[in-house]
């Protein structure tokens, strides 16, 4: 008598329901500081490589800047506080990306470039200059703004 059978019935119903899957760690990322995301949680979870690559194009090659998914407002708004109370960076295990990114085993490339950690509380100029429109405004933005439209 073969118990292979009976090991494949029994694994379906440990898998059907759902006791199999209790003992798997789930990640647990923490909250942003500011009222609201800005989108909705699993929105942003399966979206954000998207929209992060679609503003970083805009940037680029259009020169938009400020835009409400950019990589300066999750940063800053996302920052977790390390045991010296600064930030941490991308290479602790704390880092707020780092919480899902290690889970699925996907590896970040943002920070080969920018700045894992928000910048310092000075205000920066933020050109929203639109190439060939001759509009010449430049708007003053918290780097440490948690809201739509937020720093850039």
């Amino acid at each position: 008598m073969s118990f292979r059978p009976a090991i494949m019935i029994a694994a379906l119903v440990l898998f059907a329901t759902g006791v199999a899957g209790e003992g798997v760690p789930q990640p647990h990322p923490p909250k942003g500081k500011g009222q609201a995301c800005v989108a909705e949680t699993d929105f942003m979870r399966r979206n954000h490589p998207d929209l992060l690559n679609h503003q970083r194009d805009d940037t680029l090659r259009i020169g938009i800047r400020g835009d409400k998914f950019s990589l300066k407002a999750c940063v800053a708004c996302h920052a977790v506080p390390g045991a010296d109370s600064k930030p941490v960076t991308v290479k602790s295990p704390k880092h707020f990306c780092r919480e899902c990114h290690d889970y699925t085993a996907v590896q970040i490339d943002c920070f080969e470039c920018h700045n894992s950690v928000p910048d310092d509380k000075r205000a920066a100029s933020i050109d929203f200059t639109m190439p060939g429109t001759g509009n010449n405004r430049r708007t003053a933005l918290s780097l440490t703004q948690c809201s739509v439209g937020g720093a850039g």
